[in-house]
């Protein structure tokens, strides 16, 4: 049964027929735990969700009240009325009216309270499930900055943003989506910073999931993006509550997921790839030097091995003398040719990698050694490959490591452009670098392009993309992304 369904039934004032109902509905789960009591003579259940709430806390707030409860005149209204007016149980009161909210609420770790003769339930907040604390994040690693991550309750995660931003125009709605899982979906915006129709689009696109469950930020990701074929994402992520907030103060807009700590922001432009918090600890002059060694890593990793395999297959007369013929000296020998020695590498490196991330921790660290000094030396040495080759994909590999955040493009890419190169030399490396680069400008989000302010091209936002400016300059320019467009 769906839960649109369940929202249209409403909740039976009769006790025992409520009860039988939700008995029904839950299948008779042997966590759901129903209390039956009388408060002042009347009849009522206190329904919980075993595991998901705090002993101490509903003993202290709700149950020690209800059963010291005085009514001059006894009835369900009466004791309902007096529960909302006069008596604050706890700070989160919401009502459930049908049963899709019930089960809703329930599962979320509330404590639920029926009356005999009401047609709603009264919840409160006693949510007491564990969850892992906030800690540094697995990823993005920074020296100067905060060493604390999101984690997987969407709550905790609000309160993280709020902590930072503690001006009154940072918004921050609850919703739900999942037809099964009910997850929790949080939208964030500073409300001066971000364009009204951009928060519309946001929300209409969420509003036409149609998943039975989120479990990842990659459920939610494809629907908040457009449907064109692009090879980058336009759709950033992030596990630091400092790097979201920045991005909110340059009028993007995030999405907590309940159950990640990765949190979703739009848009997201090719220029945030190359940030990170440590940029704006450093010297001006320091933190341009770093961003544009990670700019050339970023085409070393992807083109290098290409180039490579281009000019040893095509365009040997690049080469000086010298280069020549240590290259000539290492391939004569080896048996297969440069295009499938260079994938053959790659490929080796991307299931070594994969299996790395996949295994123990105890186990993973085995996997480098035996790739590093098994795999890699023995095949050097038996002439399956050639050194220089060797030396050409780990220096690519290594380029990628800068640049994570673009990891997966430039896997594909890298073995794209080798493929290219080899069949038709550099000018088929420029061909397809033409056809990325087409690509990447033609990527588009609710209006903003992917590859500004390069192209379109604006100047004023150059002191955070082409340099880093100092703060004494930057405190006075309150930049969004909607000034890219002005």
């Amino acid at each position: 049964m769906k839960i649109s369904d369940l929202q249209n039934e409403r909740v039976t004032p009769r006790l025992s027929a409520s009860l039988k109902r939700i008995q029904e509905l839950s299948g008779g789960s042997s966590d759901l735990l129903v209390n039956k009591i009388e408060i002042c003579g009347i009849k009522a259940a206190l329904i919980c969700c075993e595991g998901m709430i705090s002993t101490a806390t509903i003993t202290e707030l709700i149950l020690h009240p209800l059963t010291n409860m005085t009514l001059e005149n006894p009835s369900p209204a009466a004791l309902f009325g007096k529960i909302e007016n006069n008596m604050l149980l706890s700070i989160d009161r919401p009502v459930a009216t049908n049963y899709g909210d019930f089960f809703r609420l329930l599962n979320s770790g509330f404590a639920m309270l029926a009356a005999d003769g009401m047609d709603r339930i009264l919840a409160f907040g006693v949510q007491g499930y564990d969850k892992r604390g906030v800690d540094e994040p697995s990823g993005e690693n920074n020296i100067t900055g905060a060493h604390e991550g999101f984690v997987e309750v969407v709550r905790t995660n609000m309160s993280l943003i709020r902590r930072r931003m503690k001006n009154p125009t940072l918004v921050q709605k609850l919703f739900v989506i999942g037809d099964k899982s009910q997850t929790d979906i949080c939208i964030s915006y500073l409300r001066d910073r971000v364009p009204e129709n951009l928060v519309e689009r946001v929300m209409d696109a969420l509003k036409k999931t149609d998943l039975e469950t989120v479990l990842s930020k990659g459920y939610v990701q494809p629907f908040v993006e457009s449907r064109r074929k692009r090879i980058f994402e336009s759709v950033g992520s992030t596990e630091r509550p400092d790097v979201l907030c920045s991005k909110l103060l340059e009028g993007r807009i995030s999405l907590l997921i309940d159950g990640t700590p990765f949190a979703l922001y739009i848009p997201k432009l090719f220029s945030d790839s190359f940030q990170t918090l440590d940029d704006y600890s450093a010297k001006p002059y320091f933190a341009t030097f770093i961003r544009w060694l990670k700019y050339a890593a970023f085409l070393i990793a992807i083109l290098l091995p290409s180039i490579y395999t281009a000019i040893a297959m095509h365009h040997p007369e690049l080469l000086n003398n010298t280069l020549l013929m240590i290259l000539a000296d290492s391939e004569k020998n080896a048996p297969f040719p440069v295009a499938a020695e260079s994938v053959g590498v790659l490929l080796m490196y991307e299931i070594i990698k994969e299996a790395g991330l996949r295994l123990p921790k105890a186990v993973g660290g085995a996997v480098s050694i035996v790739a590093g000094l098994i795999i890699g030396d023995a095949a050097v040495n038996s002439g399956l490959i050639s050194t220089p080759l060797l030396t050409v994909a780990a220096v690519s590999v290594i380029s990628g490591f800068v640049i994570p955040d673009l990891s997966h493009c430039i896997t594909v890419l890298r073995i794209l452009f080798i493929i290219c190169g080899s069949l038709c030399g550099l000018y088929g490396i420029s061909l397809l670098g033409a056809a990325v680069l087409a690509n990447a400008c033609a990527t588009s989000d609710y209006g903003y392009p992917y590859t500004s302010p390069i192209a379109p091209f604006k100047l004023s936002a150059m002191r955070d993309v082409a340099y880093r400016q100092g703060f004494r300059k930057m405190q006075n320019n309150n930049f969004t992304v909607e000034e890219l467009y002005e």
